[in-house]
């Protein structure tokens, strides 16, 4: 009996061991299996936000952790996402805890993107606690989860229901965070490829809508395709402030707020948007509550926001500012490709509108000078040989009233013709020229300055007015006829004026004459009279009043115009 003893007892621990043996192959069997499901079951998912997510729940089912999480490392080496399993949500709520920054452990891995295992997370020297109300955690292993030669972000587990995290459990966390990667990546593959085929569908569109005049407003509809596309939560486009070179004006914006930001008018100094105008370079701010450059977002609750430019052939003609709210992921690279490419649109909807005018131009020019053809070659020679005929028949009648109402009317022929070389010369004019002709404001000041009289002021134009007379001698003529016809209101008495304005090449004369008693002999030539001869002496003109048959008075006014050199 003793002698068996030995031999049976070396042979049961031996049995033992192999039992031991065969569990521990089976269990790692086990988990290999369900790491290889894992494995599957992560890379079945394409968007990323499913993998990440699916990442963790396999992570905690292979290791027997409670609680997991993945931290997302932003390109400033902080976290900008923190997606994690096992809190419910009224536990969450009630710790009232913003995205963890990444300090302490989670600082660490990813300063240092190894594997940590931890039986004890408070007996670490880089642990710096827990907020209020958070589950209480003990045993800790976190993995990085790289993607290539880029760590991606870290995988961290806590709570083992075994007691504590084995290596074995580390190198099953490591296995998955490798395969991770590769789901990670392909997931990135996926999400750049749709992005870029929502771009290129996005930017057919507005091209075709480009090729296509319509009524659509095409600003309006690539701000909205930016902010689609961008993420973002308001859009802005700004042109260059017309006759104002140092401002920009908002003239387009659509999203949340856009009623704070349309019709704006922003420096070009100083600011994100004049930044980018300027430069010709996207601009970027992490964060419009602590920048100074975007002062048109000030107090809107906005967070990260960028600028490009908007620039043409002609030169740079504005910029589209893009923000999103406050506590939102910073622009990337991505959005801002999507933004430049569409400012490039934009810029192209200026200068295809920009070219639509002036074809509208260049139709109303042509048909101008059709018209004006017309009438200088059909409509003035039958007058001209109307008046000739007349004046013939004139001269072979003998005295009498009815000569005088034959020669009348060829003076009448004559001012006819005169009125409509006139207005030829103003078919010439471009009607998109900067401000109203010469022509339009005294037509005006005639209509509303004249209030006594109780007819309408006769007006001719003699020559081409518009296209002799330079804009800055505008103010000193309607100067001189707005006194004239104050003296007629005042002194006059008269029933009828006639005001006639003639260009020609040397000389511009304005005379207006009245049918009313003339001005009283003791009128102060030093004052209103005085005023009109002294602008006609600043021009090396005159002025003078005569007394007209049989009652009234003319004046005349006379200046000579600028000669342009040989």
């Amino acid at each position: 009996m003793v002698e068996t003893a030995g031999p049976r007892l070396d042979f049961e621990r031996l049995l033992e061991q192999l039992v031991k043996r065969a569990d521990e192959v089976i269990s790692t069997h086990v988990r290999l299996r369900r790491l290889i499901r894992a494995n599957q079951s992560i890379v079945e998912h394409l968007d990323l936000a499913g993998v990440l997510r699916e990442i963790i729940q396999v992570a905690v089912e292979l290791v027997g952790a409670r609680y997991g999480a993945i931290g997302v490392t932003g390109t400033d080496g902080t976290l900008e996402e923190f997606i994690h399993v096992g809190m419910t949500p009224a536990a969450v709520e009630k710790m009232d805890q913003r995205l963890p920054e990444g300090r302490g452990l989670l600082g660490a891995l990813i300063d240092d993107p190894t594997p940590v295992r931890l039986p004890s997370i408070s007996d670490d020297p880089r642990s710096v606690g827990f907020p209020a109300h958070h589950p209480p955690m003990k045993t800790f292993l976190g993995v990085p989860l790289r993607v290539r030669d880029e760590v991606f972000g870290n995988l961290y587990l806590t709570e083992s229901i075994n007691g504590e995290f084995s290596a074995d459990d580390q190198e099953l966390a490591s296995a998955l965070a490798a395969t991770a990667g590769v789901a990670i990546a392909n997931a990135r593959l996926f999400g750049e490829s749709q992005r870029r085929e929502r771009l290129s569908a996005a930017v057919a569109n507005v091209t075709q809508r480009l090729l296509v005049p319509d009524d659509q407003d095409l600003l309006t509809l690539i701000a909205r395709t930016v902010l689609d596309l961008a993420g973002a939560d308001l859009v802005g486009i700004a042109l260059t402030a017309p006759g104002d070179p140092d401002h920009l004006r908002f003239e387009r914006a659509v999203g949340s707020r856009r009623d704070s930001v349309a019709g704006l008018l922003v420096p070009v100094a100083g600011t994100m948007a004049g930044a980018a105008f300027t430069s010709g370079r996207p601009q970027l701010v992490a964060d419009v509550a602590g920048s100074s450059v975007v002062p048109h977002l000030s107090g809107l609750d906005l967070g990260p926001a960028m600028a490009v430019p908007m620039t043409t052939a002609t030169g740079p003609r504005g910029a589209i500012s893009v923000a999103r709210n406050a506590g939102a992921a910073a622009f990337s690279d991505q959005d801002l490709d999507v933004a430049s490419s569409f400012a490039a649109q934009a810029a192209l909807a200026l200068e295809l509108s920009d070219a639509q005018v002036d074809q509208g131009r260049i139709a109303l020019l042509e048909d101008r000078d059709r018209i004006a053809r017309d009438l200088h070659d059909h409509v003035i020679q039958r007058l001209f040989a109307t008046g000739l005929s007349l004046q013939g028949v004139s001269i072979r009648m003998p005295d009498g009233p009815d000569r005088d109402r034959v020669r009348a009317q060829v003076d009448e022929v004559d001012g006819t013709i005169r009125q409509i070389r006139t207005s030829i010369f103003a078919l010439h004019t471009d009607p998109a020229a900067d401000g109203p002709t010469l022509r339009a404001q005294v037509l005006a000041l005639v209509g509303t300055a004249m209030p006594s009289l109780r007819t309408q002021p006769r007006v001719d134009f003699d020559g081409p007015v518009d296209l002799l007379v330079p804009a800055a001698m505008h103010a000193d003529v309607l100067a001189v006829l707005r006194e004239a016809m104050a003296n007629v209101n005042r002194h006059a008495a008269a029933s009828g004026v006639t005001i006639t304005v003639r260009a020609t090449r040397q000389r511009l004369t304005l005379v207006i004459g009245d049918d009313g008693r003339g001005a009283p002999a003791s009128s102060t030539r030093r004052s209103g009279l005085a005023n009109l001869a002294d602008r006609a002496e600043a021009h090396g003109g005159t002025c003078h009043v005569d007394a007209r048959s049989p009652r009234g008075t003319t004046l005349t006014w006379t200046v000579p115009l600028p000669q342009e050199a040989p």
